[in-house]
């Protein structure tokens, strides 16, 4: 197993800005661009997204042979290696996924993963994967659409410098890639199962055309989420922000 390098720098507008920069001038990686702080991150449709304060804000660029639809699958290879890695420093189930990517400790979201893409030249794909962990500190509750924690917020749990927390996650990450091109999708699916909370729980779906209220029940080869809707349809979630509970 191989792990791309890491190269840090001091201030970054966004490390997924930065990938994109450098995938389009025709630089695919594999490397892992990490800042100690963003003047400018993003999270999923546009939401800002801090960085810096001890926190964690890193993109890996890698190239990808894959359709679309399949490349997308990184997002849960990320989010096992993310959850993996804070259950590790934290201990078993100290971390929990929601569908699709987000990291939950202690009540409240710690972390996000967002997927980027686009062609390279002469086929195939590139892919930024974005990877924002509250490691010291989280946002206010007035800046966030939900609950926010950080892992200092874990009992009896010191919050790791973001370049040793980083290391954790891209050997954890490069595994899990292995396995998921080697094996396909079961084994990842199988594993972020595992590591989920919300399945057989009532969920808010809130999609680009309207909102969905019903029963999450599992996840699905592909990686969508099944929702079965208060009136007994069956909807197949494959993009939108979920709810499972917050107030």
């Amino acid at each position: 197993m191989s792990v791309p390098p890491i190269e840090s720098y001091a201030v970054l507008d966004s490390t997924n800005a930065e990938a994109r920069r450098r995938a389009e001038a025709g630089v695919y990686g594999p490397v892992w661009i990490h800042a100690l702080e963003q003047t400018a991150g993003r999270g999923r449709r546009g939401r800002a997204w801090r960085g810096g304060g001890g926190n964690l804000a890193a993109t890996l660029l890698a190239p990808a042979d894959l359709p679309p639809g399949q490349a997308a699958q990184i997002s849960f290879v990320a989010a096992v290696a993310l959850c993996e890695t804070v259950n590790a420093l934290a201990g078993a189930a100290a971390a929990r996924l929601r569908w699709p990517n987000d990291l939950y400790v202690a009540g409240g979201k710690a972390a996000g993963i967002l997927v980027e893409s686009g062609p390279r030249a002469g086929g195939g794909l590139w892919l930024a994967v974005g990877i924002g962990v509250n490691l010291a500190e989280a946002p206010p509750r007035d800046q966030v659409e939900r609950p926010t924690a950080a892992l200092a917020d874990i009992a009896g749990v010191a919050p790791p410098a973001p370049a040793d927390f980083l290391a954790g996650v891209a050997g954890r990450f490069e595994s899990w890639r292995e396995i998921w091109m080697r094996d396909g999708f079961p084994p990842v699916g199988e594993a972020w199962t595992r590591m989920a909370e919300g399945l057989g729980g009532p969920c808010t779906a809130r999609l680009p055309d309207r909102t969905l209220t019903g029963t999450a029940e599992a996840l699905e080869a592909d990686g969508a989420l099944r929702l079965r809707l208060d009136g007994g349809e069956v909807v197949r979630v494959t993009a939108g922000d979920v709810f499972f509970g917050e107030t």
